[in-house]
C-alpha cells in the first residue's frame, strides 16, 4: 500500500519478526553540510557553480514530482529541515515505530557519480560517505551505509571502495542505474572487481541523470509516464550486465536492484534465453542461459511492490524469481513508500515472511 500519508497511531505498531529495511533515503539539510569534508577547492567550486549533473535542469529533477521533496505529507521534522534529515525524527517514525532490525542508507540528494566535474565527483562521493559514517551509523548501529563513488571514474571508484570496504558500517557499493554508458561496459569493471574482491554488493537504486532518457522512446510527457519507466531502464542495465559478461566474469558479484519493483524480471528473462537460443553465438563468453545468471546473481528490492488484481498471480510471480531474490524495503520517507503492515496483499507463510523481510537481506549483506 502507498500513501502520501500513512495512518498515525498512537502506540508502536505491534510487529512478529524484525526488519531489515534495504531502502531508506537520509537527506542533507543543505548541501554545505558537506563541506565539512570538502577540501578548500572544492568548498568554492559548489558556492560559485554548485551541483552540475548532465541534464538541462543542473540541479533538479527533469520531472516535478508529485510531492514537495518526494515525500509523505508526515514525514517533515519538526525541528525543520527536509524529511530524512532528522535522525530522531526517523527513529521514532519508522525505526522504532516499525522495529527495524537494520536500515541500508541509499543517499539520494547528492550523487558524485552524476557530477559533471570529475575531481568534484570524486570530491562529493568521498564527502557523502563521512557524512554517512558521523552523522548517521555511527549514532544509530542499526543503520548501515552505502559506498558513494565517482562511478564515471574507475580508479577513482577503486580508492574509495578500498577506503571504507572493511569498514563494519558500510556494506554495500552505490552505482546509478543510468550512466553514461551501459554499465556492462568494460569501463566499469575495475569497480566491480574490487567489489567482488571485497564481497560488497552492488546497490542499484533506480536513478541517474545522464542525458538520457528513463524511457527507451523518448523524453515522457508526464511525471507518471517516467516513473514507470524505471522498469525499461533496469530491465536495460541487467540485458548490460549479463551480455557484456559481467556475471560470467565476476560470479560472486551480489547485484541489488532497489526501488523497481519486479514484476518485470520474469518477461525479462524469459526473452533473453528465447534470443540466446539464436544468437548465443555472437555472445559466446556466456557459458550459461542468461536466466541462470539472473537468478543466481541479482535481487531485488519489493518496493514498489506490484500488486495484481489476484494476489494468487503476485505468488506465482515470486515463484519463478525465487523466494530468496527478494528483500524487503520501505523507500521511507518517500510519498510511494511501503508500509511493512500492508506491504503484501498475497498470503505468506511464516518462513516466507522471515526470509523476505529479513533473511534474504541478511544473508546478501552479511549481517
Amino acid at each position: 500500500m502507498s500513501s502520501t500519508a500513512l495512518p498515525k497511531q498512537e502506540t508502536k505498531a505491534e510487529s512478529r519478526l524484525r526488519i531489515v529495511d534495504c531502502d531508506i533515503h537520509p537527506a542533507l539539510r543543505s548541501g554545505a553540510e558537506l563541506d565539512r569534508w570538502l577540501p578548500q577547492r572544492w568548498q568554492q567550486h559548489r558556492r560559485e557553480y554548485g551541483l552540475r549533473l548532465r541534464q538541462p535542469f543542473t540541479s533538479t529533477y527533469p520531472y516535478p514530482k508529485s510531492a514537495p521533496a518526494l515525500s509523505r505529507r508526515d514525514s517533515w521534522p519538526p525541528s525543520g529541515g527536509p524529511p530524512g534529515s532528522d535522525l530522531d525524527f526517523m527513529r521514532a517514525q519508522h525505526l522504532d515505530f516499525h522495529d527495524i532490525e537494520y536500515g541500508m542508507l541509499q543517499p539520494l540528494s547528492v550523487r558524485g557519480m552524476d557530477q559533471r566535474v570529475q575531481g568534484f565527483a570524486e570530491a562529493v562521493s568521498s564527502a557523502v560517505n563521512e557524512w554517512q559514517q558521523e552523522d548517521w551509523t555511527s549514532k544509530d548501529q542499526r543503520l548501515k551505509g552505502t559506498i558513494a563513488v565517482a562511478g564515471e571514474d574507475a580508479a577513482a571508484a577503486v580508492k574509495e571502495i578500498e577506503r571504507w570496504a572493511k569498514h563494519p558500517d558500510f556494506v554495500q557499493i552505490s552505482l546509478v542505474t543510468r550512466a553514461l554508458e551501459p554499465l556492462g561496459r568494460s569501463r566499469y569493471w575495475p569497480i566491480y572487481e574490487a567489489a567482488e574482491h571485497f564481497g560488497l554488493p552492488l546497490g542499484l537504486h533506480t536513478l541517474g541523470t545522464s542525458g538520457h532518457s528513463v524511457a527507451g522512446g523518448g523524453w515522457a510527457s508526464f511525471y507518471y509516464e517516467e516513473h514507470q519507466a524505471v522498469a525499461m531502464s533496469l530491465s536495460a542495465m541487467i540485458a548490460s550486465f549479463i551480455m557484456e559478461g559481467v556475471a560470467e566474469r565476476f560470479p560472486k558479484l551480489k547485484m541489488v536492484i532497489i526501488e523497481g519493483g519486479f514484476g518485470w524480471v520474469p518477461s525479462l528473462g524469459w526473452r533473453m534465453d528465447s534470443h540466446w537460443h539464436a544468437l548465443k553465438s555472437e555472445v559466446p563468453h556466456l557459458r550459461r542461459k542468461p536466466s541462470e545468471y539472473l537468478k543466481s546473481q541479482f535481487w531485488f528490492t519489493t518496493q514498489p511492490v506490484e500488486e495484481p488484481e489476484n494476489p494468487e498471480h503476485l505468488r506465482k510471480l515470486v515463484d519463478w524469481i525465487g523466494w530468496d531474490r527478494l528483500l524487503f524495503a520501505t523507500d521511507y520517507p518517500h510519498w510511494d513508500s511501503d508500509d511493512p503492515r500492508y506491504a503484501f496483499k498475497c498470503r505468506l507463510s511464516e518462513e516466507e515472511k522471515r526470509a523476505i523481510f529479513a533473511g534474504n537481506a541478511k544473508s546478501v549483506y552479511g549481517l
